[in-house]
């Protein structure tokens, strides 16, 4: 994750490798917190130039990667701090069900 200015109005921050199964939550969150995704990408796994911007038909071998922006970092902060922890809950869980 990279939290920065790209402006003088706006902060940014970029998360890689999204779980598909989050990023409908994820999306939640960072509406319900006065950001919003500036972009959203399928990056190939295999081949680094294969980038869509839309669903591919097929998205195994992809990795969701978002841009969020926001007018103040402490949301950007707060967002992260939600995802991270949501990421920590489910490995635990997994960890659990695998123990």
């Amino acid at each position: 994750m990279l939290i920065g200015n790209t402006d003088c109005k706006y902060s940014r921050m970029e998360i890689k490798n999204v779980n598909k199964n989050i990023v409908s939550w994820l999306e939640d969150i960072v509406e319900e917190n006065n950001s919003r995704v500036e972009k959203k990408e399928w990056k190939s796994k295999y081949n680094s130039y294969v980038v869509y911007d839309y669903e591919p038909f097929c998205t195994d071998g992809f990795e969701i990667n978002l841009v969020i922006t926001s007018h103040d970092p402490a949301y950007l902060n707060f967002i992260k701090y939600l995802y991270d922890e949501k990421i920590n809950m489910i490995e635990y869980l997994n960890s659990c069900i695998s123990a």
